[in-house]
Parts: structure tokens; C-alpha cells; sequence
């Protein structure tokens, strides 16, 4: 297993509280399945996108800042150039992982999050991540 699969084997093991970002409604788009997907391994998630809604049994607040609870990871389902203001958010609510989804990059913002004492993956897909590495 190399070095990056064993941080993100003990990420998933160690987090269970999951701020989902851009988490959709819609059960057709990839955001819904990962997430239902977490949940259904025992995740605690939250959904961040505007409008109060109930997705997946859990009402939906507006922003990272708004946060009843400390989150643990930060799951990222935005365009790239959203990135920069959710590691503002993500830094000032302690949050302890960035993870940005696939198609999700952006370099200075990642450098800004790691700088702040954030684990960051970029790129990679929490669900594939937790299938391959924790399964059940």
C-alpha cells in the first residue's frame, strides 16, 4: 500500500463528520450517490449548499461558517475556481481534511489549506477511496 493510501485509510477510519459542499438533491448526479454512500458506511454529513433544504435525511445550511458542530473533513462536489473561498471557510471552522472530488483542482488553494494544518486530496473520489481501501 503506498504512503498516500495509507493517509487516506486512516482519514476514513479516523473522521466520521463530513461537511459535503455543492451536495445535490438530484439522486441522478455523483454528489448524492457519494454521499448516500458515506452515510450508509456510518458517516455523519452535512450538507452545504443554499437554501435549507433536506437532502439526504439532513437539512442543508448555507455555508461552512454556519456549522453547529466541529467538522472533521471538508468533501468538495464545486468548479475549481470555488475552491479558494470554501479553504477560507474550512480553515477558519478547524477543519482537519480538504477533499476536493474529482475533476476538483486547485493548487494555491490546496498549498493555502496544507499551510493551515489541513490534510488535503485533490482530484480523488472519496467513495472510490473508501471502497478500495476500508470496503465492507
Amino acid at each position: 500500500m503506498s504512503n498516500k493510501d495509507e493517509e487516506i485509510k486512516n482519514v476514513l477510519a479516523t473522521y466520521k463528520r463530513i461537511a459535503v459542499v455543492g451536495l445535490s438533491s438530484d439522486a441522478s448526479r455523483p454528489s448524492f450517490g457519494v454521499t448516500q454512500y458515506m452515510q450508509s458506511k456510518g458517516y455523519k454529513i452535512t450538507p452545504v449548499r443554499p437554501g435549507g433544504e433536506l437532502i439526504l435525511g439532513e437539512k442543508s445550511i448555507d455555508s461552512l461558517a454556519l456549522l453547529p458542530k466541529p467538522v472533521e473533513i471538508v468533501d468538495v462536489f464545486r468548479k475549481s475556481d470555488a475552491v479558494p473561498q470554501i479553504v477560507e471557510e474550512a480553515i477558519a471552522v478547524g477543519a482537519k481534511v480538504l477533499w476536493l472530488q474529482e475533476g476538483v483542482i486547485h493548487p494555491e488553494a490546496e498549498e493555502k489549506a496544507r499551510k493551515a494544518g489541513l490534510k488535503v486530496f485533490s482530484n480523488v473520489c472519496i467513495l472510490k477511496e473508501h471502497a478500495k481501501l476500508i470496503g465492507q
